[in-house]
């Protein structure tokens, strides 16, 4: 990868000094931002929706959806470290450089980046994320994708990445949220019921102001008995006749 060209005639690179390039038009305190948005906020951002569906899903819906949901949400992140294992050998193999060696005239907003380009790994995690809250609900799901697009963006305008690094990250997250979902959910929803019927921890899965027939049927609860009252009470009135 060492070879591509810097005068713009390779797309990969003319779309690296382009965006970059916005770098260096912006004020530094912009730049300070995409740097710190890019680095950690999105990251933070991810978390906050991920907390904010899972409180949606416990609130609003049903026991069954619920169940669905959270697990969805448990495998998000799991998903993303996934990723990042997997990007390690694919790393170790195309070992592509960070632009700023092979190409002059970067604005690298982040220093010490010294590991290989292809995949980026921000782009992975978040994307993986995106697609694993988009399992357990469309609705934030979308929005954590945005996210992802977003941090793709950062990474570029940072220096630190060519946009053919972001696009291998979003495939690769992608591909891990989506293949092994089926399996991961298999695996994580049994364990999400169990605690949904707990009594303790039920609360992480449920809303507490769950209907009365949705915790009994949850707890296990045995529903009375018709007739039990009156032969309670006949056997009552026997012992006080015997008496």
């Amino acid at each position: 990868m060492a070879g591509l060209a810097s005068d713009g005639s390779n797309p990969d690179v003319g779309l690296l000094y382009d965006i970059n390039g916005l770098a260096k038009d912006a004020p530094s305190w912009f730049d300070r931002v995409m740097e710190f948005t890019g680095e950690y906020g999105i990251m933070l951002a991810m978390v906050l929706a991920v907390l904010w569906c899972w409180w949606s899903v416990r609130r609003r819906g049903g026991m069954e959806d619920s169940v669905a949901a959270v697990a969805g949400l448990i495998w998000a992140p799991i998903a993303a470290g996934v990723a990042l294992l997997v990007n390690v050998p694919i790393r170790g193999f195309v070992e592509r450089p960070r632009p700023f060696l092979d190409h002059q005239g970067l604005e690298v907003l982040v220093d010490g980046k010294t590991d290989f380009s292809f995949v980026s790994d921000h782009a992975t995690m978040a994307m993986a994320i995106g697609v694993g809250v988009f399992v357990a609900n469309r609705r934030f799901g979308l929005a954590a994708i945005g996210l992802a697009l977003v941090e793709g963006f950062c990474r570029v305008y940072m220096g630190v990445h060519y946009p053919t690094d972001v696009v291998g990250g979003f495939a690769l997250g992608t591909a891990v949220a989506l293949l092994l979902a089926p399996v991961a959910l298999a695996l994580l929803t049994p364990l999400v019921s169990a605690v949904a019927r707990s009594g303790r921890a039920g609360w992480l899965v449920r809303s507490r102001k769950a209907p009365a027939w949705e915790r009994h049927e949850t707890l296990d609860i045995a529903e009375p008995r018709l007739g039990s009252g009156s032969a309670t009470g006949a056997g009552s009135g026997e012992n006080d006749l015997a008496a």
